[in-house]
């Protein structure tokens, strides 16, 4: 079994300076997935990946790509839950973890959540805000998969 690969669904992602660091600190190799305008890292372990325009030409970029044990960086459920079917890991931004366990959940929720936003135009997202104990949940969380999965190796 090899290292994993660190992939991040770049589009939004509050994360990637920190991802870069955990990566740097243990030799794991990045790519950085998004449709463009994102300034590519001068750092060599870091892969800028620009992709097509499209809804989800980035996700499936990700999803061709990944091995087992790979991480992917991504709030985005569907792009988790064939990244899971994969053999992936996810964590999102915030770091939570989604699992086999979770996905399902996470996956009806959020079709929920389309229906009553298509349902009413005037009921806005409820998003909650990105604050410094996410990042610190995040950078723990990220931190703690990698450590768990170069033991496994």
């Amino acid at each position: 079994m090899t290292k994993p690969t660190i992939f991040i669904d770049a589009d939004a992602c509050p994360v990637k300076k920190e991802t870069i660091n955990i990566a740097t600190r243990n030799k794991i190799e990045v790519y950085i997935v998004s449709n463009g305008g994102i300034r590519p890292s001068t750092n060599p372990i870091v892969k800028t990946i620009v992709v097509d325009a499209g809804p989800d030409e980035a996700d499936n970029w990700i999803v061709t790509n990944i091995n087992k044990n790979d991480i992917v960086i991504t709030a985005d459920i569907l792009l988790s839950g064939r990244c899971i079917a994969k053999g992936g890991w996810v964590i999102s931004h915030n770091g939570e973890s989604l699992t086999e366990d979770n996905i399902g959940r996470k996956t009806a929720s959020r079709n929920l959540m389309f229906e009553i936003r298509s349902a009413n135009p005037f009921h806005q997202g409820t998003g909650k805000e990105f604050i410094k104990l996410d990042r610190i949940r995040y950078i723990n969380k990220l931190e703690k998969l990698v450590q768990t999965i170069k033991k496994s190796l």
